[in-house]
């Protein structure tokens, strides 16, 4: 089929959206439609796979109709990514509710891995630490405490894959049960060295290979979603897990350079290249894309607290009617009246990874007022974004520029702080959907619309740019104050 679009469906957390981009990046319709969150247990989170297919269906047709079938030359799926979805591989259907990557039911089993020493194994194949949040340790939970999911084992009726994959074998009616490189390097099965999964990590976690899923390229032919679904047979072409999609769609291929997606937390991603990468600092090592069997790589931190942040300083603290208010509250003071915060509400990720941590509102006196407050909340991105920044280094991944998306990446103010403290340009693309962007720029590049992603990178379109513009003793005084109430939490 040829035409001049490709639909992407982006799979996110809460919601799921199809989108519509042009040769130019322009997009060309979007689509959303929320899902229920489930929270059985403390610590537990739970989505229905089923719903997300139909929701994902319903976004789909939504935006072709508008546009016609004949314009839509490929698909292209980005996901949120570890979640783990068990179905039958004959009826098609859900076994069990999918764990979300946020659920941390697997915490003892992660406990007992490491208390056996297993983590060295692990990182040193995967990239990865042991923790619930990858997916691997959901799986084996699926296995050991679902009985339809045991039974379905048994009989080899099984399947088991992250989001992408069950929206494939969904899309083209179980003819594919696949995932791309990017996806299966969060499992905790996968090195990053290895073409297909490991033997010793499937033992170690006890996940039966029949169950999984191919692993493929990150663009090519992962069959053609049925002309029940959109009046026509669409090809896929594009699969890639949400965090390497954005990097992708930000155009950060070559090593040196590095997004950042501030959302509710926040994730750094540097292209590494062809090399693997090995962190020190307890960086994560992933696959940024697969092509043709060849993969890059990139290095992945991430910051619990950003958006977040906000939202518990509007809703809980009531410092702020809403996120909007926060750049001109801190540009209304010349700096924070020596107030830090220091954001651990939900502990200290990356390079930190200390979930007993504490936040920290230091350095008050009877001057300090509300806007002080707010703009230490906002600084507080930058040197959270520094602490990164000196891993990534010390890893041997220096970053030359820092490419921004995401909610708080709007903020003017942010930015230019964060162009200030880290001492680099930061730059901003006007077109903020990358995620989908870069399952998008997938599809085209299998498409034969660009000869690579490096030339596809065109679809990005123009930035705005914030150059570094703080006096350096300004810097360094307000990096000393930030690592001083760093130490204390």
């Amino acid at each position: 089929m040829s035409g001049d679009l490709v639909l992407v469906i982006d799979a996110g957390t809460t919601s799921t959206r199809a989108l519509l981009f042009g040769r130019d990046g322009r997009c060309h319709g979007v689509m959303q439609s929320e899902f229920a969150q489930h929270y059985p247990r403390p610590g537990q989170v739970e989505h229905d796979a089923d719903e997300i297919w139909r929701a994902t269906l319903g976004c789909m047709r939504e935006v072709v109709g508008v546009v016609g079938i004949e314009r839509i030359a490929a698909i292209g799926v980005t996901n949120q990514r570890e979640t783990v979805v068990a179905w039958d591989r004959t009826t098609g259907q859900p076994l069990a509710r999918a764990i979300v990557w946020q659920d941390r039911r697997t915490a003892p089993m992660c406990d007992r891995l490491r208390s056996e020493g297993a983590e060295p194994l692990v990182q040193s194949r995967t990239g990865l630490l042991l923790d619930p949040y990858f997916s691997g340790t959901k799986m084996r939970w699926m296995l050991d405490n679902e009985p339809a999911v045991a039974g379905a084992a048994r009989d080899g009726r099984l399947a088991l894959g992250t989001v992408e994959s069950w929206l494939v074998w969904k899309l083209t009616g179980g003819a594919r049960h696949v995932t791309d490189a990017s996806n299966a390097s969060r499992t905790l099965l996968l090195a990053l060295d290895g073409a297909d999964w490991d033997e010793e990590l499937l033992d170690l976690f006890g996940v039966p290979r029949a169950v999984l899923p191919e692993v493929t390229d990150s663009l090519g032919e992962f069959g053609a979603a049925l002309p029940e679904w959109l009046g026509a047979s669409v090809p896929v072409r594009g699969l890639a897990g949400d965090q390497q999609a954005a990097t992708i769609g930000q155009g950060c291929l070559a090593p040196g350079e590095v997004k950042a997606t501030y959302g509710t937390g926040a994730f750094v991603l540097a292209a590494m290249g062809d090399a693997v990468p090995r962190s020190g600092h307890r960086l994560l090592g992933t696959v940024l894309v697969q092509d043709k069997g060849v993969r890059s790589f990139a290095l992945e931190g991430s910051v619990f607290v950003a958006g977040s942040l906000i939202k518990w300083l509007r809703d809980a603290m009531g410092l702020v009617g809403s996120a909007a208010e926060t750049a001109a509250l801190a540009a209304s003071v010349p700096d924070s009246g020596g107030v830090v915060l220091v954001p651990a509400l939900s502990g200290l990720g990356a390079p930190h990874w200390r979930p007993d941590a504490s936040a920290a509102l230091t350095g008050m006196t009877f001057s300090t007022t509300r806007a002080h407050v707010v703009r230490a909340a906002l600084e507080a991105m930058a040197h959270q974004t520094l602490d990164l920044m000196d891993a990534f280094a010390a890893d041997r991944a220096p970053w030359t520029s820092l490419r921004i998306d995401g909610g708080m990446s709007a903020n003017d103010w942010v930015a230019q702080d964060l162009a200030d403290i880290l001492d680099l340009p930061v730059e901003r693309p006007v077109m903020v959907e990358t995620t989908a962007l870069g399952a998008g720029m997938l599809a085209a590049v299998a498409s034969g619309w660009f000869g690579s992603l490096g030339e596809a990178e065109a679809m990005r379109g123009s930035v705005t740019r914030f150059e570094p513009r703080m006096a350096p003793g300004v810097r360094a005084a307000r990096i000393a104050r930030w690592r001083e109430a760093l130490a204390k939490v």
